[in-house]
């Protein structure tokens, strides 16, 4: 398996440092600075399980582009990622799965939960495609690796 988290976010700083902590966490991580290109890259045959979207972007707003993007890759988990405080997740994203929990707002903080988050939705992906018998596998080794050094699992979600 070769899946890559998406994040698509048009300021540099924060787009840059949540892909270098996921990539720190040893995840794959193709980041963009608006929708677009995020698709162009998708359908020139890129791969994620996870998305994580700003909603303020300069080619579409992230509402409109989680729905493109549910429609043309049903299996993908969306993470909201905003600076607005005052969002509210439309009905119609509700109706996808989308909750008040996969919502992040701008400034993280700490990165750990979210991190937690494409982790926790990469699983879910994987255990609704491969089936539980894969799911559990990927648990019990991420489960020996938290026990262990906590290097941290190279091929957890993203394996080569």
């Amino acid at each position: 398996m070769n899946e890559w988290v998406l994040i698509v976010d048009d300021e540099a700083m924060i787009r840059e440092n949540l892909k270098a902590y996921l990539e720190d966490e040893g995840l794959k991580v193709a980041a963009f600075e608006a929708v677009t290109p995020a698709l162009c890259w998708l359908r020139a045959g890129g791969s994620c399980r996870v998305c994580i979207m700003d909603m303020r972007l300069p080619d579409m707003d992230g509402n409109s582009a989680i729905r493109v993007l549910r429609q043309c890759y049903p299996e993908m988990e969306f993470l909201i990622h905003t600076g607005s405080s005052s969002y509210n997740l439309p009905e119609d994203l509700r109706s996808m799965g989308l909750d008040d929990g996969r919502v992040y707002h701008k400034p993280l903080c700490d990165m750990a939960p979210l991190a937690a988050a494409v982790l926790a939705s990469a699983l879910i992906c994987i255990r609704d495609h491969y089936g539980d018998e894969a799911y559990v596998e990927i648990v019990e080794e991420d489960l020996a690796w938290v026990a262990s050094d906590g290097d941290g699992p190279e091929d957890l979600i993203v394996g080569s």
